[in-house]
């Protein structure tokens, strides 16, 4: 199962470059990231090849961060198509801690989500689906 990473950084000029670096050095290949920041503390959200590199880099690098596996969502491309999911999640009682926009097709939009529970947040997503 593909798994995303979120992050936690200080919010100061070169952060995120400590970590990338963290990251070649073990030859982690990026597949998507996003991330922002207020205040102190900043975060991003890893999608990479290697999720085994990956936790090993964050692990050693004495990153703070939560793992979770992903869960796709395609949504309408309009505004309130991710409203839609994530009320369905926040309805199933889903905590979400990130997300990824993945792509977009047509009339359609996919992100990838990182919450607490994958199982439940699929369920939810099904249910609305049929």
């Amino acid at each position: 199962m593909s798994r995303q990473f979120v992050v936690q950084l200080d919010h100061r000029p070169g952060s995120l470059a400590a970590l990338c670096r963290e990251l070649e050095r073990r030859q982690v290949d990026l597949k998507a990231i996003g991330g922002g920041g207020i205040g102190d503390v900043g975060h991003v959200i890893i999608k990479a090849a290697d999720d085994d590199a990956t936790r090993e880099a964050l692990k050693e690098g004495g990153y703070t961060y939560y793992e979770g596996e992903s869960v796709l969502a395609e949504v309408d491309d309009r505004p309130g198509g991710m409203l839609s999911v994530l009320e369905r999640l926040g309805a199933a009682g889903v905590n979400v801690y990130g997300h990824l926009f993945t792509g977009r097709w047509g009339d359609r939009a996919t992100f990838a989500f990182v919450v607490d529970d994958a199982d439940r947040a699929r369920a939810a997503l099904d249910a609305a689906a049929s």
